[in-house]
């Protein structure tokens, strides 16, 4: 145990000030991530949707990620990381509010919109942000400290959530808004006057290709989307699965859920550390995507809770090994002043998934079984591992002789 912890503090070394304070955000913000993960639950039981209605409403909290994306990384370009990330904070602190309010299809939907386009355009410019500030050689490790407080929070914020829920769902709207708020105070307070000292020079020009003529990079990005729809069945279809197939309650979905962001917390970042000198990224990306469909396997044939808890730790060994490497090579791909571009691109991956996973993914449940669903996802997350191991050849090859044409 004191070797591992030894190894587990090791890990750390090297990560900047800024670095940390921006994880804090994140752990602070995502604690208080009660929202979304009760969503469809909240629009079966509270509104009375149908699965298809609930359905609809989350593939409109994706249509409004895509949008913030893009939105997003462009505006990141032009003003920066850190108006865009406090501007989004702060606006998105009365959406959660005036969400609780609405109780029809139209206006739920539109509401949920306009709050995913704000809520989203955080996350390329938090991206860029963790670049600026990190060191080339601590890069993967500097994301992995920024998923590992957010996978705390994501620990955190369903369990309290689920206790929330169970007194009343309006908490959770009103527990999400002001951790929100405290996030956004956060950060501006420390970095409202220390907006310099980063280990990159920040490039207000646009050099470099753009991310949608980078063809290369594009199917990348499409194998990014086939991959969540097995990712993002965690905070859409899952929850649901759980409740209409297992019978638990908020409580217990909330734990399980939780699970997730303790391991992720627990052993990304020796892990990373650990893949890092082992192994190349798209060894260590492939075989994250291996790991994910296997755990579909197990979630499809489960029976027992213990078996759920299986199928969980797995999808969190795989979430380990593809999500900071994938945005590793996201910024080591982008050009100089591109970087808001790039990540507001591979965003879009994100929120396309998001659109499609609920619609697709309530419509195999609701038509045929969970257990369907889950095999299908198995086999279409399966595939894109050999998809990935040839484009990232490719973009391995084509960055080589890059660099080549740079230095002659």
């Amino acid at each position: 145990m004191r070797k591992y912890f030894r190894i587990y503090l090791d890990s750390f070394r090297g990560l900047s000030t800024p670095t940390w304070v921006l994880s804090a955000v994140i752990l602070i913000n995502r604690t208080g991530a009660m929202v979304l993960p009760f969503l469809g639950i909240y629009l079966k039981e509270v509104l009375g949707f149908s699965i298809k209605e609930a359905g609809f409403v989350l593939s409109c909290y994706g249509l409004g990620s895509m949008t913030g994306s893009v939105v997003g990384g462009k505006l990141t370009d032009k003003f920066g990381h850190f108006k865009i990330q406090v501007s989004s904070l702060f606006l998105s602190v009365p959406f959660f509010i005036i969400l609780s309010f609405l109780k029809s299809l139209a206006a739920i939907s539109a509401g949920i919109f306009l709050l995913s386009t704000i809520v989203e355009i955080f996350r390329p410019a938090n991206s860029v942000s963790i670049s600026f500030y990190a060191k080339p050689q601590n890069l993967t490790r500097a994301f992995s400290l920024n998923r590992m407080a957010l996978n705390l929070g994501f620990s955190t914020g369903p369990a309290i959530g689920g206790l929330l829920a169970a007194v009343s769902y309006q908490l959770l709207f009103y527990g999400n808004a002001f951790t929100v708020l405290v996030a956004g105070v956060v950060l501006y307070l420390y970095f409202h006057k220390n907006r310099g000292g980063g280990h990159r020079v920040y490039e207000e020009s646009s050099e470099g290709p753009s991310p949608w003529r980078d063809r290369d990079f594009m199917i990348f990005n499409i194998l990014c989307v086939i991959f969540n729809l097995g990712f993002f069945q965690l905070i859409s279809t899952m929850p649901m699965y759980y409740k209409d197939v297992f019978s638990l309650s908020n409580e217990q979905i909330g734990l399980l859920m939780g699970f997730n962001g303790l391991v992720v917390f627990t052993l990304e970042m020796v892990t990373v550390s650990f893949l890092e000198r082992k192994f190349t990224i798209s060894q260590t990306i492939i075989s994250g995507i291996l790991i994910a469909s296997s755990s579909f396997v197990i979630l499809a044939y489960a029976h027992s809770l213990l078996m759920l808890y299986i199928a969980m730790f797995m999808f969190s060994f795989a979430e380990i090994f593809t999500m900071p490497f994938i945005t590793t090579v996201v910024i080591n791909r982008a050009g100089k002043g591109r970087r808001g571009d790039y990540m507001g691109a591979n965003s879009l991956s994100y929120s396309t998934a998001f659109i499609l996973v609920p619609l697709m993914s309530t419509m195999v449940a609701q038509h045929f079984t969970y257990r369907t669903l889950w095999i299908s996802i198995f086999i279409i997350t399966g595939l894109t591992a050999f998809g990935f191991s040839h484009i990232m050849r490719k973009m391995k090859s084509d960055s080589a002789q890059y660099e080549n044409l740079q230095n002659s």
